[in-house]
């Protein structure tokens, strides 16, 4: 139902409800448009949901630095590691998302994190994953774009590409104190989730989304906060 215009010779008698009229009609109109598109149909117009597609990240847990191990790539994680992999891990489960598909490095600490954090579904190990920038991450996703394409993907990598592509996909007018807190720091274990107001992965753009989650080990146990 439409608003009905406000009576504005009743509100130029008090100069106060005047402002309340005008401030009531914009908030009403801001509320009707936000998030919404038309679809016109024989003269007829249906306000309808905007889509909007569900991007996490999950960073892998605190790895351990060996020597006797050679390869950047086959660091596996430390005892702090596998306890923020396992507490991230019961978070995310908790938090309730249904993950339609996960894209994971293929590196030995990520496996590692998601063997102890024991989430859903299966991954999808893609070599382009390991210490991929923020652009390789937004083209791995944009494929997934087409027929019968998941609503909710995981991707579970590193940084710095995974943080950059968190700071490119935020709409600037979308910052919150949430995206804040992440632009400072993406730590080990760090899970974000991202609302992008799209309606096929193929339209995965920067400034396209908001940041609605953001949970670091040392939020669910403080005993995981930095170590000085």
């Amino acid at each position: 139902m439409a608003t009905p215009e406000p009576d504005m010779r009743e509100a130029s008698r008090c100069p106060r409800q005047l402002q309340l009229i005008a401030h009531n009609a914009l908030r009403d109109r801001a509320t009707r448009l936000e998030g919404t598109f038309s679809h016109w149909w024989m003269g007829e117009t249906r306000i309808m949901t905007r889509p909007k597609k569900r991007l996490g990240l999950l960073r892998h847990a605190k790895s351990e630095w060996d020597d006797s191990v050679q390869r950047d790539f086959d660091r596996s994680l430390n005892d702090r590691g596998r306890r923020g992999a396992a507490l991230i891990g019961d978070h995310i489960r908790d938090f309730g998302i249904k993950w339609d598909a996960m894209l994971a490095s293929p590196a030995a600490r990520i496996k590692a994190t998601l063997e102890t954090a024991q989430l859903e579904p299966a991954p999808r190990f893609e070599d382009r994953l390991y210490l991929a920038s923020a652009e390789t991450i937004i083209e791995l996703v944009e494929a997934l774009g087409g027929d019968d394409e998941p609503d909710t993907v995981l991707v579970v990598g590193h940084n710095p590409g995974l943080q950059e592509a968190l700071l490119s996909l935020v709409a600037p007018a979308r910052e919150n104190d949430l995206f804040r807190e992440a632009a400072v720091k993406f730590p080990t274990a760090a899970f974000a989730v991202l609302e992008c107001a799209i309606e096929s992965w193929s339209d995965l753009k920067v400034r396209c989304a908001t940041l609605t989650h953001f949970a670091r080990p040392r939020d669910l146990d403080p005993a995981l906060g930095p170590e000085f």
